[in-house]
C-alpha cells in the first residue's frame, strides 16, 4: 500500500492518461481501488480533470458476458487481435472472482489467456467483482472512465455468473452476449428476460458443427424483430475463438452499434444514464431504499442524475453527504 505523501498528484495523472501513458492508466486504476479517505478524494479530482470530451463521445465501452466455461477469455484475445489489426487501441477490464480469504481477484489461466499472444499495446487490468451480484465489480464504471480516456476499446469482461450477470449491460455502449453449443442455460436466460437484451448475440466454438448451428438457430428465433425500421436491430453471429472464424464479423457488428448510437445521439445520453444508475445502486447499498426515498425516489433521483454535471465520485458524495446530514438532523 502507498504511504499517503507518495499518492500521485491527480491533475498530472490525469493528463498523463489521455496521452495513453500505461504506467499512469495503472497508478490512476490502483487510486480508485484505494479506499483511503485521502485516495478517495484525489480519486475524484482525477476523474474530474479527465477530458469530458472523451469520455461522452470517444471510445468504444463494450461488455462481453455469459455463463462461466463459454469461453469469453478465449473470444477476447481473440476480438484484441482483430482490434490491433485495424489500429485501434485497446484496454481490458476482466473481472474475476474475489478470493474468500484476501477479497482480491483469483487470476489465474484466466489472466494468463488474456494476456497470450497480445502485444504490448494492449492494457489488461483483472480486478475482484468482491462478492458483487451483477457480475461486476463497484469500480467498473469510474475504471471505465480512465480506460476511455486512454484507449479506442474498452472491453469488461464480466466474471460469469449467470443468470445475475446483468449489470454490463447497465455500463457499456454495447453489450455482447456470448453462448454456448448445446447450451440450454443461454437460451432460456433470455427467454426469461432475466438479462436484458442484449446488442448483440454470439455462439462460440462455432468449429463443434451442427451443436453450434442448431444453438444459432434457436437464438435467432428468441429475437423479436425491432418495433421501428430505425430501432437496433440484434444479430445473432457464429465465431470460433480457436480457429478465428467469425471473428472479423464480431467485431464489425460491435462498431457497428457504435456507429448507430452516435447516428441516433445516443451515446453521451446513455453515458449519463450508465454514471446515473451506478451512483443510485451504491447509495441503494449504504442507505437502503429509505434513502433513495429521502432523496425524492429513484425515478426522480435517476432523472436528475442524468441531467447532472460532474464526475461520479463527486455527485455520490453530495447526495450521501445531503443523507448524513438529514440523520443528524
Amino acid at each position: 500500500m502507498q504511504a499517503l505523501h507518495a499518492l500521485p498528484d491527480p491533475e498530472a495523472l490525469a493528463q498523463s492518461v489521455s496521452e495513453q501513458d500505461f504506467s499512469a492508466v495503472a497508478k490512476a486504476l490502483n487510486l480508485l481501488d484505494d479506499r483511503r479517505p485521502d485516495a478517495r478524494q484525489r480519486a475524484a479530482r482525477l476523474l474530474a480533470a479527465l477530458p469530458k470530451q472523451r469520455l461522452h463521445n470517444a471510445g468504444h465501452l463494450v461488455g462481453l458476458t455469459g455463463p462461466p466455461g463459454v469461453g469469453k477469455s478465449s473470444l477476447t484475445a481473440a476480438l484484441v487481435r482483430v482490434w490491433r489489426k485495424r489500429g485501434l487501441t485497446v484496454g481490458i477490464l476482466a473481472v474475476d472472482p474475489s478470493s474468500p480469504i484476501s477479497g482480491g481477484a483469483l487470476l489465474g489461466d484466466r489472466l494468463r489467456m488474456l494476456s497470450g499472444g497480445l502485444d504490448a499495446s494492449v492494457f489488461i487490468r483483472s480486478l475482484a467483482c468482491r462478492g458483487e451480484f451483477g457480475g461486476l465489480s463497484a469500480e467498473v464504471w469510474p475504471m471505465s472512465l480512465v480506460m476511455l480516456a486512454a484507449f479506442d476499446i474498452v472491453l469488461v469482461e464480466t466474471v460469469g455468473v449467470g443468470q445475475k450477470e446483468i449489470d454490463v449491460s447497465k455500463l457499456t455502449d454495447t453489450t455482447c452476449f456470448v453462448a454456448q453449443p448445446a447450451s440450454g442455460d443461454s437460451i432460456q436466460f433470455l427467454k426469461a428476460g432475466i438479462m436484458e437484451v442484449p446488442h448483440v448475440l454470439v455462439v462460440n466454438k462455432a468449429d463443434v458443427g451442427i451443436a453450434a448451428r442448431k444453438t444459432l438457430s434457436e437464438l435467432r428465433a428468441t429475437l423479436q424483430p425491432p418495433s421501428h425500421a430505425e430501432d437496433w436491430r440484434v444479430p445473432a453471429l457464429a465465431a470460433s475463438a480457436t480457429t478465428g472464424t467469425g471473428i472479423e464479423a464480431l467485431a464489425d457488428s460491435l462498431e457497428a452499434h457504435r456507429i448507430w448510437l452516435v447516428a441516433h445521439g445516443l451515446l453521451a445520453p446513455v453515458r449519463q444514464r450508465f454514471q446515473a444508475e451506478w451512483i443510485i445502486k451504491r447509495l441503494l447499498e449504504e442507505f437502503g431504499r429509505f434513502g433513495i426515498e429521502m432523496l425524492g425516489g429513484q425515478p426522480r433521483l435517476l432523472s436528475s442524475l442524468v441531467e447532472a454535471e460532474g464526475p461520479p465520485f463527486e455527485q455520490y458524495d453530495t447526495l450521501r453527504q445531503r443523507l448524513l446530514g438529514r440523520w443528524r438532523d
